[in-house]
């Protein structure tokens, strides 16, 4: 079986974000895996790799040079190989378009639910609607079975089991994998792994960021004594 996980470069929750030139200042961010795809997707992957030795694992990501450091992190996991395509992720459809391009050889594509900088959620469906395969989003569990996967997804009364015939495309969320991190010696390995560029694709853009705002700051907080005092308050600003 071949895997691609397809990974997204985002900024670490823990990052001041800040704003120049009506742009995001990537001054001194620390950029890292997305989460929902380095801990279940990626993770998952090595996990099925590691019960069946002849399944073949690779990484891709969307982005210039500056993203190869994650691409190595992921390598370290134990992926096989790293694939990133050269090109700004402009948007949902043009990743999505990326993606499926070089999926098309693969039996299997992992994503994370979402990123955790934009939270569309858009990614892994609009793949699988342009390779006209498969998809199920909110994966918690995952079971391969030959040429089918058996998928168990969050809804919203509680959990659904589906058999999909692959090749198909499943999104990630908690539960489908345990949360681990690189070893030294799969460190050391990711060195020599390799890490190929691909040209992107003609693809269309469907989005555009006209702008960014930060939120307005906080206002202090008003200590009330009593009911009467919140109630009055409410009411001088129209509230109730």
């Amino acid at each position: 079986m071949k895997i691609l996980v397809a990974i997204s470069k985002v900024p670490d929750t823990t990052t001041k974000i800040s704003l120049k030139d009506d742009k995001i200042n990537e001054d001194g961010v620390q950029w890292v895996i997305n989460p929902y795809d380095e801990w279940y997707a990626l993770v998952k992957a090595i996990e099925i790799k590691e019960k069946d030795a002849a399944t073949h694992v690779s990484v891709l990501n969307v982005g210039g040079s500056a993203s190869d450091a994650i691409l190595r992190k992921a390598l370290a996991y134990g992926a096989d190989e790293a694939i990133r395509v050269d090109a700004e992720a402009k948007d949902s459809y043009f990743v999505a378009a990326q993606i499926a391009e070089v999926a098309k050889e693969f039996d299997l594509v992992l994503t994370g639910k979402e990123s955790i900088d934009y939270s569309q959620g858009a990614v892994g469906g609009i793949a699988a609607a342009l390779l006209d395969v498969p998809y199920a989003a909110m994966a918690t569990s995952l079971e391969v079975n030959g040429d089918k996967v058996v998928v168990t997804r969050q809804t919203e009364g509680g959990e659904q089991k589906e058999q999909i015939t692959l090749p198909a495309v499943i999104s990630c969320t908690k539960g489908m994998a345990a949360q681990r991190i690189p070893n030294m010696r799969g460190i050391m390995a990711a060195r020599t792994k390799p890490l190929k560029t691909v040209a992107a694709v003609e693809a269309d853009t469907l989005t555009e960021v006209v702008s960014y705002e930060l939120p307005q700051p906080k206002s202090g907080v008003q200590m009330l004594n009593s009911v009467d005092e919140l109630v009055a308050v409410l009411k001088e600003k129209k509230m109730i």
